[in-house]
């Protein structure tokens, strides 16, 4: 018997998105066509729907480029929901996202004061295991909190900086942070199957996106089985960030490699055509909050 995840998500419109302030790498310098990114999206959300997601939705903020990305408002397990601290062209989001989680009836925890946390963007669960990142848009002493109070066994991890030319690493010049093409860990990670008594997880990650260390963590981890993904899928083609239900994977067109791995361990796949939506950093899992 298979154990469905992610069974009901949270998603917003595409109405308010815009790349106007480039808060992570993959904002471009060519405009966006705004009717395409609605496409994308109701596309998404059909799709996730026919694989079986509830999917529970609202209205994108008002004025919030990356409001449509409701993966970063929080992490939630059951009636408690963790609200994020985003980078400061966000901030908005986070009044907006307590109200949307209050109303759901949902028990809103507040973090420490001066830490910072990307929600279900950068802490990814995995039965009881909660795969973490730090580093960019999340701090350690956060997630540490996090796993704490929704009662989760932390695996605290750290993707690659984007470095300069002389080898540094970049601070963005929006946020204030700094930056990397994994600023969020499910850019480098996705929960496949989770863990449980009986039976190990599987997650597809790439190994390339991860300082040696986390590398080393993942490889040294026993009760989760792997895929790899190679670095041009994970940068390129957006491959990890997907949503799985345990049975269906909504991922990526452009990651073929990741596909065929899938498809061999009896997952059904399916794969919407996105270019718009990538332009704001994000993608499949960004636009869902798992709310179940």
């Amino acid at each position: 018997m298979t154990l469905l995840i992610n069974k009901t998500v949270l998603m917003s419109d595409a109405e308010n998105f815009s790349v106007g302030c480039p808060i992570n790498p993959y904002y471009q310098d060519s405009a966006v066509d705004c009717k395409a990114v609605v496409i994308e999206h109701n596309n998404i959300r059909q799709l996730l729907e026919s694989s079986g997601v509830k999917i529970t939705t609202v209205k994108s903020p008002k004025g919030c480029q990356d409001g449509v990305y409701t993966a970063n408002w929080a992490l939630i397990r059951g009636d408690l929901a963790v609200l994020a601290r985003l980078p400061n062209a966000r901030q908005q989001e986070e009044e907006y996202a307590e109200q949307v989680l209050t109303s759901l009836g949902k028990k809103i925890i507040h973090l420490p004061k001066g830490v910072k946390f990307s929600g279900q963007g950068d802490a990814l669960p995995c039965g009881d295991l909660l795969f973490c990142g730090s580093g960019y848009r999340s701090d350690p002493e956060a997630q540490e909190f996090v796993a704490g109070v929704l009662g989760y066994d932390r695996v605290q991890l750290q993707t690659i900086p984007l470095l300069d030319k002389s080898s540094k690493p970049v601070i963005n010049k929006s946020s204030g942070w700094y930056d990397s093409y994994f600023y969020d860990i499910d850019l480098a990670l996705a929960v496949i199957k989770p863990l449980t008594d009986q039976h190990k997880g599987l997650i597809a990650y790439c190994p390339a996106a991860f300082t040696t260390e986390s590398q080393k963590k993942l490889t040294d981890l026993k009760s989760v089985d792997k895929i790899e993904v190679s670095l041009e899928e994970a940068k390129c083609a957006f491959a990890t960030n997907l949503v799985s239900t345990g049975e269906t994977v909504v991922m990526s067109a452009d990651a073929p490699k990741l596909r065929k791995e899938l498809e061999s361990h009896g997952l059904k796949v399916v794969s919407p055509k996105i270019t718009e939506l990538a332009k704001g950093g994000g993608y499949i899992r960004c636009v869902t909050l798992t709310i179940d």
